[in-house]
């Protein structure tokens, strides 16, 4: 079942939404934020935008900075619908803690 995270109004009533979406699992991390047919996928990771087009300049403030606000809740449900796929790998917790005997 997706995960839907409504962004502040006036952006939700003018059709904005963002979603973790339930057939993703082999995507990396991310949230999808949704406006008409238009759809911008946001990394959990890296916590920027996965692709260029559409122009993530065309998303209201207050629906990116609702998703930035919420990233913690965002990788939470991430990690409950796709357990073997989390946000934080232990190939990413490797690659952070650097070399090995370094």
């Amino acid at each position: 079942m997706p995960f839907a995270l409504t962004p502040p109004e006036p952006a939700a009533s003018r059709g904005w939404k963002a979603k973790i979406r339930d057939r993703e699992r082999l995507e990396p991390p991310h949230v999808t934020i949704l406006h008409k047919t238009r759809a911008w996928r946001f990394d959990l990771r890296s916590r920027t935008f996965l692709d260029r087009e559409p122009d993530p300049k065309d998303i209201p403030e207050e629906v990116i900075g609702a998703v930035r606000s919420n990233i913690e809740l965002l990788r939470q449900e991430w990690d409950r619908m796709f357990a073997e796929n989390p946000v934080l790998s232990t190939q990413d917790e490797q690659s952070k803690a650097g070399p090995k005997g370094a």
